[in-house]
């Protein structure tokens, strides 16, 4: 019986927008000054989260979900379903958008498609996000994109901290310099990039990209979703939902002074990302502070969260 938090060791990816932010915000000791993403929950073949301490110490989580699906309510999914980074754009990404489940797995080898969404953490004064695309019909798509017209192709929209927005796949979408986000997303590596601002990597190449298939992905024209956050004000904790859709809930715990819950999900996944607490469950009392990422295990019945500290919170 696991009844205590899993916690996770975090991996870590260079990017070529990528910034210092994840060592200054979070204390991270990251491989580079150019580290784009904190892995933080992962599964994914391509950059494993490893289990900190306790009795699975030293296992990646994707061998601990094959070899334990217990502890995750024996979720049907072949694969950890979900993948949370926190991503330091100090540059601007590429202008990009993912494949849904279908067309990944037809033409990705099955991985899965990639609908994400995106808490910002912290951003610069009038930093922004390109969110959609003017286009009405694929046809005037294809035409913007080959004549370059990025101007009036893409969206742009002002953001600040404590936003949240919601990137199913087929979404146009890039973060810009700035921006300091926690992304919750199936657990996906396919991106086909649309634009990237004729840049040169070290070797002086530009970078792949991948025209035809996002045309193929790309929803036309765009639909804009608004989220419209519930607000739960409780005695010592306030519990915002921000999405409860088909692949993930996604919620923000600010605790002032206690919160207590029920485990009455397949699992739950958490990540600090302000202030100090304790995480109190039936096997002992668990010190949290930002930067910690953990799991709360199905057989977890119940437990409180005390102290002064924020949490971005999901399950499948």
């Amino acid at each position: 019986m696991m009844n205590q938090p899993i916690f996770l060791s975090p991996t870590f990816q260079e990017r070529i927008w990528g910034g210092t932010k994840l060592a200054t915000e979070f204390n991270y000791k990251i491989p580079s000054d150019i580290t784009g993403e904190c892995w933080a929950v992962s599964g994914h073949p391509n950059g494993q989260s490893i289990v900190k301490d306790g009795p699975f110490k030293g296992m990646s989580l994707g061998d601990l979900y094959q070899q334990h699906k217990e502890l995750f309510g024996n979720y049907k999914s072949d694969v950890f379903p979900l993948l949370t980074k926190i991503l330091d754009a100090n540059d601007d990404l590429s202008v990009q958008v993912h494949p849904d489940d279908v067309y990944a797995n037809k033409y990705e080898n099955g991985e899965l498609g990639k609908t994400e969404c995106w808490y910002v953490i912290d951003c610069e004064k009038d930093a922004e996000i390109i969110f959609g695309h003017t286009a009405k019909t694929k046809e005037q798509l294809s035409e913007m994109i080959e004549n370059g017209e990025w101007e009036s192709l893409l969206t742009r929209v002002k953001v600040k901290p404590g936003d949240f927005f919601y990137v199913p796949s087929g979404t146009i979408h890039a973060l810009c310099a700035g921006v300091l986000i926690l992304e919750t997303q199936q657990s996906s590596d396919t991106t086909y990039r649309v634009y990237d601002y004729d840049r040169k990597d070290k070797e002086g190449n530009t970078r792949e990209l991948h025209l035809e298939k996002s045309i193929d992905v790309t929803k036309v024209p765009h639909e804009g979703i608004n989220v419209k956050p519930i607000v739960n004000e409780l005695d010592g904790a306030t519990i915002t939902t921000f999405i409860k859709e088909k692949y993930f809930s996604v919620y923000k715990w600010d605790i002032t002074k206690s919160y207590k819950a029920k485990q009455d999900k397949h699992f739950l996944i958490g990540s600090v990302i302000g202030g100090e607490g304790q995480l109190i469950t039936e096997s002992g009392s668990f010190s949290i502070g930002k930067g910690d990422h953990f799991i709360l295990p199905n057989e977890l019945e119940s437990f409180i969260v005390e102290g002064n500290v924020s949490l971005i919170v999901s399950h499948p």
